[in-house]
């Protein structure tokens, strides 16, 4: 049960309930000290000297997060305290990685500046999101207009040229004039608005039952059109996109939504089922899917080919071992793509088993405090909201997590707030505040209700006539 500590409602009357801003400032600086100590021992241990480019970089980063915290103590006071600075750190890590690999290929471009572009913008829509998302509870009212929105910008790449969409074989691209941006990024978060306002209307429906098989208590099947629906699209994004990571990420996100609405693990039972069947038909029917599925059972055995760049992500967290190699100490530039589709390789190899096991760490903490906010919150609608996009972010790391290691085939999906990439960073910045608007829903000490006054306590006065 959830106490003071947890769930400010719980305060005793009279009690003034800390917002906690000040442990958040606390954390940030920290962040951005670790941030920047980093970089330091980059361009020390890499060059021998700190570069002149440290200053600059220190002082925007450092902006960049106060600017956050500023605006998060004016119009979102009681948000969770641990958000931002897990946010904070995992970004900024992100930034030295990403420079640390600028220096060992400096043929590949400079891309950490854009990436820190790239997060500036993120953190615009992070101040705008909270700016013009004053209630959560308002997003449920274009739930289908989000739903459209998404489903547009998930099919986009698909009926377009291949020219200007397809990179490594996936169509989920757009790019124009030297600029490129990836929709399904942005089309996850307005999917999941619409899950979490449709399961909302329909959870009682969706939670009836109609017989009990082996223990399990089986929804009735003209219920089940919604997850056949999902599946399908999930099914024509992995057609026409070959997009085995959206397809994915998004049949998985709703599966759980679902299950949380209803609290019927059927729901579970059913999705892995409709996962596997999916997943066999696509092996069957596709060459590319039946390509990364060889590669991942035998990366060595394509050594020269597909399985290159696994082969190269499993010697290089081998090679880091459990204490890593140092940062800039290692050759995570051996791994091909290494800036985006594998810097968790990347961090392995530099910071070893204990160094990638603490930023796991962090992802779980802002997961966790995600799902705590879940917990708290007052209304349904936000209960799922905040699940939903919590278990977002869980999902796609652990993805990503067991592509890099081996443990799943690869799916093109990025580490988030960790990998280069403008469309994932900016897109997870908004995720990131519409979870600080609805934490700061769930702590915000209620209104206390006054009664109205009777009729009978009404001062009398009489008039003269």
């Amino acid at each position: 049960m959830a106490g003071p500590t947890t769930d400010p409602r719980a305060a005793a009357p009279g009690t003034a309930v800390p917002t906690r801003r000040g442990t958040e400032a606390l954390l940030l600086a920290f962040a951005v000290a670790i941030t920047l100590a980093a970089q330091c021992i980059v361009d020390l241990t890499v060059t021998g000297s700190l570069r002149p480019e440290l200053a600059t970089f220190g002082i925007w980063f450092t902006a960049l997060w106060t600017g956050a915290h500023l605006v998060v103590r004016k119009f979102a006071p009681y948000a969770d305290p641990l958000l931002l600075p897990c946010v904070a750190v995992l970004t900024g890590l992100g930034l030295v990685m990403i420079h640390r690999l600028d220096i060992a290929d400096p043929d590949s471009g400079a891309d950490a500046p854009v990436q820190l572009l790239w997060a500036t913008i993120g953190l615009l829509l992070f101040v705008a999101v909270l700016l013009v998302v004053r209630d959560h509870r308002l997003l449920s009212r274009y739930a289908y207009i989000l739903m459209l929105l998404g489903l547009v910008l998930l099919t986009l790449p698909a009926i377009l040229p291949a020219s200007i969409s397809e990179v490594n074989g996936a169509k989920i691209w757009i790019r124009v004039a030297g600029f490129s941006i990836q929709p399904g990024e942005f089309a996850k978060i307005c999917l999941v608005v619409f899950f979490a306002a449709y399961l909302v209307d329909k959870r009682d429906v969706l939670a009836l039952a109609s017989r009990k098989v082996m223990g399990l208590e089986l929804p009735r099947g003209r219920d089940l059109g919604p997850v056949l629906v999902v599946w399908l699209v999930s099914i024509l994004v992995l057609v026409f996109e070959r997009d085995l990571g959206s397809s994915l990420l998004l049949f998985g996100i709703f599966v759980v939504m679902l299950y949380v609405a209803t609290e019927r693990s059927s729901w579970l039972v059913i999705g892995l089922l409709l996962f596997a069947g999916g997943a066999t038909i696509a092996y069957q029917a596709f060459g590319h899917v039946q390509a990364r599925v060889d590669t991942w059972l035998d990366p060595f055995a394509y050594y020269d080919g597909s399985g290159y760049q696994v082969a190269q992500s499993l010697f290089g967290l081998g090679t880091g071992g459990l204490f890593g190699a140092g940062l800039g100490g290692g050759r995570p530039d051996e791994v091909p793509i290494a800036k985006s589709d594998f810097i968790a390789a990347a961090i392995g190899e530099e910071l070893g088993l204990f160094g990638l096991a603490a930023v796991i760490m962090v992802y779980l903490v802002l997961v966790e405090r995600g799902l705590r906010t879940s917990l708290i919150v007052r209304d349904p609608f936000g209960k799922l909201l905040a699940a939903g996009l919590s278990f977002a972010v869980a999902w796609q790391l652990f993805v990503v997590l067991g592509g890099v290691t081996g443990l799943l085939p690869l799916t093109g999906l990025t580490t988030p707030f960790l990998a280069y990439g403008g469309s994932s960073l900016v897109a997870n910045f908004g995720l990131v505040a519409l979870l600080v608007r609805i934490s700061d829903a769930a702590r915000r000490p209620a209104t206390p209700h006054v009664a109205p006054q009777r009729l009978t306590d009404a001062p009398t006065e009489v008039v003269q006539p």
